[in-house]
């Protein structure tokens, strides 16, 4: 018989979905159709990216789907097709500069050339900092920075010889502010963020936009891998965005070349005002964490700052 919690969990998760496909809905008329653009979106396999590439291609684009699990891209593609969208599989590794390459030659030959690029892969391996694994950072940065990095550097020279172009990465509001326990990530997400504003003062002048996609803590598997370990503190998932909230801002930061967009909405911008004021914004960190802890079934263990179990 299942117990009443996991009972809960499920319920919250289809209304979250609901909820979020519902937003999406909303935002589409905003954006209007992509036909005729050709996107390629990285980390296509699952959450964020998949639900990415379904949306793009339901509203009209010819969609590059690119991660290393090439048996998840082609069930994504076929659902795609199947649906009357049109999908290339381009497979490749995004820590390897002549994997991704070679991928993005494969879907010039195909598709004649590349009008947005969707740079979404990303890892999470949580942990304390004082316990942070070197291997571990080295991957997030692998993935989350260098990708990336790989991804810009091999579609830059076609969008220049296009004289247009859109990237637009997703990095994550702990590219703001540094928390626990995914201190690594949030460095490799800080990277991310410097770069992306580093390049985009670069092009400026030319017909290439760089935007940044900034979300919180979304329903995804990466989010997954935090209550998957017990010697971090739990995150309540009922508190977790849906991927579509994700997909409508890249959306908006591609129609409406938005050099950045937080979500939710404003989230950012409470991050940038705390750290004008560090030591407020580590309090409120702190008092957040516990409550989450409560609300994730802590109980006692998850005392409030200036209070004390009875």
């Amino acid at each position: 018989m299942p117990r009443w919690d996991d009972v809960c969990a499920r319920r919250e998760g289809a209304r979250r979905r609901e909820h979020g496909a519902k937003i999406l809905e909303r935002i589409l008329p905003l954006v209007g159709s992509f036909r005729d653009q050709i996107v390629l979106v990285t980390g296509a396999s699952s959450g964020i990216g998949k639900q990415t590439a379904l949306t793009l291609a339901q509203q009209g684009a010819a969609v590059a789907l690119m991660a290393r699990r090439q048996g998840l891209l082609e069930q994504l593609g076929d659902e795609i097709e199947a649906s009357g969208g049109r999908a290339l599989i381009a497979p490749a590794d995004v820590t390897d500069a002549g994997s991704v390459r070679s991928a993005v030659r494969r879907i010039q030959r195909r598709l004649g050339r590349i009008d947005i690029v969707v740079n979404n892969a990303g890892i999470l391996r949580p942990a304390v900092v004082e316990k942070l694994k070197a291997p571990d950072l080295d991957a997030m940065l692998r993935v989350n920075v260098f990708g990336a990095l790989f991804v810009m550097q091999a579609v830059l020279p076609l969008m220049r010889q296009q004289h247009a172009g859109t990237i637009i990465n997703v990095a994550s509001l702990a590219g703001r502010r540094g928390v626990s326990p995914i201190g690594g990530y949030c460095a490799t997400k800080f990277a991310l963020v410097g770069l992306t504003e580093a390049l985009r003062v670069e092009l400026d002048g030319t017909h290439i936009h760089v935007g940044l996609v900034m979300p919180g803590v979304v329903d995804t598997p990466m989010a997954e891998s935090i209550n998957l370990n017990r010697d971090l503190p739990s995150w309540p998932a009922f508190l977790n965005m849906p991927p579509e909230w994700v997909v409508a801002a890249i959306l908006l930061a591609t129609h409406f070349k938005l050099c950045e967009v937080s979500v939710p909405p404003g989230a950012a911008t409470i991050e940038l005002l705390g750290a004008l004021t560090p030591s407020f914004s580590d309090t409120l960190i702190r008092w957040s964490s516990a409550a989450q802890r409560l609300l994730a079934g802590g109980g006692s263990k998850a005392n409030l700052p200036g209070t004390r179990a009875h």
